[in-house]
């Protein structure tokens, strides 16, 4: 098996966890029963779309740690093929012949099972704890935000400092965990600030693995509590500052804005309307 580069690492050997467990309370009725990652957009979960931006820029391994009904989660990719191909059923001995008439992606996609109440910090600190395997790196984000922000740039930016964290820094008009940024310093982060003209957590993160020090694997562990607040105060946290589209789904009218831009034709995080998969 091929084994990471420590030092010339590519995003196809790079391990995505992305934070699926989330209940969705403030979407309502949109997510009463499902996680808030398979609130659809368009004719795909928000997920797919999160996990589409990613592979666009060249990685391929993702990790889902799921909570609440990761069935559903774990029923679309287990059922992938039904989804999205045509196909013939041999009733006699149910034997199934695929006929593919779209790219699909070439991903390796682990649904991790990380709790029901689990916080962020211990989703990450549990499914890297049996999937992170020796990458010397891995990326996190969220399972409710898009983004047209280069990755490969950010990655490149994460490789070339010494720190162990990247955040992508974002500029939305609505409050969250807000970066103070000095000129040639690391970063200091202030969760859920007044002022809303400053730059923010935009998810996106890379770590490297020494990262996972600063996370438990107890229920409570919150990545924007404690682990961020001590990586900054280490010095370890540094900011990729991206001035495009952003976007999380946190609300009904979150999530209408959003569709509106996929039906249009105009998302700016899509690159060629449809993404990996043409519908």
């Amino acid at each position: 098996m091929k084994r990471p580069d420590p030092f010339h690492p590519v995003p196809a050997d790079v391990p995505v966890f992305i934070l699926c467990g989330g209940l969705g309370t403030r979407l309502g009725h949109l997510a009463a029963d499902r996680p808030k990652p398979m609130v659809e957009i368009g004719d795909r979960p928000m997920l797919q779309h999160i996990m589409e931006v990613y592979g666009r820029h060249g990685f391929r391994r993702f990790v889902l740690c799921t909570g609440w009904r990761s069935d559903v989660i774990g029923e679309f990719f287990g059922l992938w093929h039904y989804w999205n191909a045509d196909f013939t059923v041999n009733l006699r001995d149910r034997s199934v012949s695929w006929h593919q008439t779209r790219a699909w992606p070439d991903w390796d996609v682990t649904v991790a099972q990380t709790g029901p109440g689990t916080m962020t910090g211990a989703r990450i600190a549990r499914a890297a704890a049996r999937y992170l395997g020796d990458a010397p790196h891995f990326a996190v984000t969220y399972g409710d935000g898009l983004t047209d922000a280069d990755l490969t740039a950010e990655f490149a930016f994460h490789l070339a400092h010494d720190r162990l964290a990247t955040m992508l820094g974002v500029q939305p008009p609505s409050q969250f965990g807000r970066l103070d940024l000095s000129a040639d310093g690391p970063a200091r982060f202030v969760e859920k600030p007044e002022r809303t003209d400053q730059w923010i957590n935009g998810g996106y993160f890379f770590f490297r693995r020494a990262m996972l020090d600063y996370l438990s694997e107890r229920a409570d562990c919150v990545l924007e509590g404690e682990p961020l607040q001590r990586l900054s105060a280490d010095g370890q946290l540094e900011v990729h500052k991206h001035g495009g589209f952003w976007s999380c789904m946190d609300t009904s009218r979150d999530k209408e804005r959003i569709e509106a831009l996929w039906e249009t034709g105009a998302a700016p995080w899509a690159g060629q309307l449809g993404g990996l998969i043409d519908a």
